[in-house]
């Protein structure tokens, strides 16, 4: 047998003892709120229709966004004494047109809450209630 088997065979095999024994030792007490169907952040329990802040999604997004960046500066860590000079210029490039984005994103207001969650617990219950308010302002 290969080392290349001999570690699948033992990796499989702890996974399978370490599974084991989270069923054997975990607590099970299931109740009503662990049962519920959980989404987004928001109880089942109203009308599906109801308006939602989209702040943390869009949050989440620019998140993704400007985190890949990172992604794609680590080759350009990694042979940084190989790259030349063009190289240097694209990375620069590069940072700037992500920083003209992130600037866009701030001064459009996109990563400020404008509303804490009191006001949108008025705002859930003015909709319910057949008044109809902004839910937020970008």
């Amino acid at each position: 047998m290969t080392t290349l088997t001999i570690n699948l065979i033992f990796v499989i095999t702890l996974i399978l003892i370490l599974l084991g024994i989270n069923v054997l030792l975990s607590p099970r007490k299931p109740d009503l709120e662990k049962l519920s169907i959980y989404e987004s952040g928001f109880s089942s329990v109203l009308n599906a229709r109801q308006k939602f802040s989209v702040q943390f999604y869009l949050v989440a997004i620019l998140f993704m966004i400007f985190d890949l960046e990172v992604i794609l500066l680590f080759p350009f860590g990694v042979t940084l004494y190989q790259n030349s000079i063009f190289g240097f210029w694209i990375i620069v490039l590069f940072i700037i047109i992500l920083t003209i984005g992130y600037v866009y994103e701030y001064s459009k207001g996109a990563l400020k809450f404008t509303r804490t969650s009191s006001n949108l617990n008025e705002d859930i219950n003015n909709s319910i209630s057949g008044r109809n308010t902004p839910f937020y302002k970008i």
